[in-house]
């Protein structure tokens, strides 16, 4: 049954987080055409200052519900109604407070910090949305420590598509009124898509409790205390973080400006980078991010077990699994970065800023991942050490280096940025577990295969029929030629088998 569950599952949450990306991806691509560079530009710098409130409205209450059911779960087996309901009030109080902070900062720090008046209007709309984010995220941890997604993904494909079915209808409508307001109409549409996320989410659990039938329950110790243990450490060291990343996203655009001599040309090279290539290079991630979301509970599980063994079985499979991905799709926006971006945005510096980080990609999402297993853990503490060192480097080498070399300065400083923190997390997850990184398996044959793939491409795709094909079907070609041989040297050399993969699955209990 938790065999059959755990797979169900990562098969839901697979096809929701592609489809989600797939229909984030393009809905970027027809912003980017409708509001152009500079536009972008404005727009991350709002979402910059938006990812702020956020992170105080929502990251400390998802891993708190999430760990409060499951240990519930773990140790009573009964209802969870009524944990959930506290849970979601004190996610209230906590989004309402972050909603209001943002909506009183909004005109200092638009003027201040963002120095873009501009940004006020759609910074001030976003405001109410955290509240419902908070709800959201308190819900989908519930949901998450039950094995139970298929709610929580529903809510999020009816939240994408209120959210573009309204953009697509006002933006063409007040675009004339300039960028400002189609900023503000394009944020209008995530403000109501949230509130009608979080009312989705809210029905959807009151039918699943009642559901699960009224086993008797203990009574409550202390939820108040105990949400607060979880959550406090989290949203302050996140919280923490986030305004490092925020202000870095403050102090770029304005290094930039140094470099380029004017505000304009900077916002449209940020929104190129940040707004456009950035979140190509992050598509392929919805893969992983399946693995992480249902990784949590399991290795909470596991780690408050004292189950060594269950322990590193997951973590090797997990980083199995993301290095074999991470390694193709690294490949993959490197050899194609031309193509990509003049098939997605008709640009040849999106393509370049996609050869560039292309290479980054399998520190990117080995970071990403093993920072969801150090959570897992406990070890939020650590992370957040090594993420605020990473955002103290960050803006010190983007103070000295932007204004004097720009773009360039800046990929630098995502270079070393990037090496610095999956490093640490990587090294610090190996000591905790007291495995050894296994060079072969995770880095050396994953190459092998990746350059035997680009050797197909190249050398024989190209010379037999790449002239005769056009832009699309040649990406297209090539990716599935890089795929295939990729997929077939992996084989070959033993790095994937049906042993290995069958280890990622969970134990079955009797």
């Amino acid at each position: 049954m938790k065999k059959r569950l755990f797979v169900e599952n990562a098969m839901l949450l697979t096809v929701t987080s592609l489809l989600l990306r797939v229909a984030g991806m393009f809905f970027r691509i027809y912003i980017a055409n409708k509001v152009g560079d500079e536009g972008m530009g404005l727009y991350q710098l709002i979402f910059s200052l938006y990812n702020f409130g956020i992170t105080l409205a929502t990251t400390g209450v998802s891993v708190a519900s999430t760990r409060m059911v499951a240990e519930w779960l773990a140790r009573d087996g009964g209802n969870p109604r009524q944990l959930a309901g506290r849970v979601v009030r004190y996610s209230l109080l906590v989004g309402g407070a972050a909603g209001v902070l943002l909506y009183v900062s909004a005109e200092p720090a638009c003027t201040m910090l963002l120095q873009d008046e501009r940004a006020i209007l759609a910074v001030r709309i976003l405001a109410p949305s955290l509240p419902c984010m908070a709800v959201g995220a308190a819900l989908r941890g519930c949901f998450s420590a039950c094995r139970n997604v298929r709610s929580s993904s529903g809510s999020q494909i009816f939240e994408q598509i209120v959210r573009i079915a309204l953009v697509a209808y006002l933006l063409p409508r007040f675009l004339p009124y300039g960028v400002s307001i189609a900023c503000a109409v394009i944020v209008v549409g995530n403000t109501v898509s949230e509130f009608l996320s979080a009312l989705y989410m809210a029905i959807s659990w009151k039918r699943y409790v009642a559901k699960m039938g009224s086993k008797p329950a203990k009574a409550l110790e202390h939820p108040l205390r105990d949400y607060a243990a979880m959550s406090a450490p989290v949203t302050a060291t996140r919280g923490i973080g986030s305004l490092l990343v925020t202000a870095e996203n403050m102090i770029v655009p304005a290094c930039l400006a140094s470099w380029f001599g004017e505000r304009a040309a900077a916002l449209s090279a940020f929104g190129q980078l940040k707004g456009m290539a950035m979140p190509v290079l992050f598509f392929p991630f919805s893969f992983l991010a399946t693995i992480s979301t249902l990784l949590l509970p399991e290795i909470t599980e596991a780690h408050a077990k004292n189950d060594t063994k269950g322990l590193e079985r997951l973590v090797r499979s997990t980083m199995l699994v993301t290095s074999l991905v991470s390694v193709l799709m690294g490949g993959l926006f490197t050899i194609f970065s031309a193509e990509l971006g003049q098939a997605l945005y008709h640009s040849e510096e999106i393509g370049f800023y996609l050869r560039v980080i292309g290479p980054l990609a399998p520190l990117m999402y080995l970071e990403s991942m093993v920072d969801g297993i150090l959570r897992g853990l406990g070890e939020q503490i650590a992370t957040f050490r090594y993420s605020v060192c990473d955002s103290c480097l960050r803006i010190a080498g983007t103070l000295l280096l932007v204004p004097r070399f720009g773009m360039a300065g800046f990929l630098f400083v995502m270079l070393y940025s990037n090496l610095f923190t999956s490093v640490l997390n990587l090294l610090r997850m190996l000591r905790v577990t007291g495995m050894r990184y296994d060079w072969s398996l995770w880095a050396i044959k994953p190459c092998i295969s990746l350059a035997a793939g680009f050797v197909a491409y190249r050398f024989v795709l190209l010379p037999l029929v790449g002239a005769a094909m056009g832009l699309v079907v040649r990406l297209i070609a090539g990716m599935l030629t890089v795929g295939i041989c990729y997929l077939l040297f992996l084989w070959l050399t033993g790095c994937i088998s049906k042993e290995k993969l069958e280890a990622f699955r969970p134990k079955a209990k009797r």
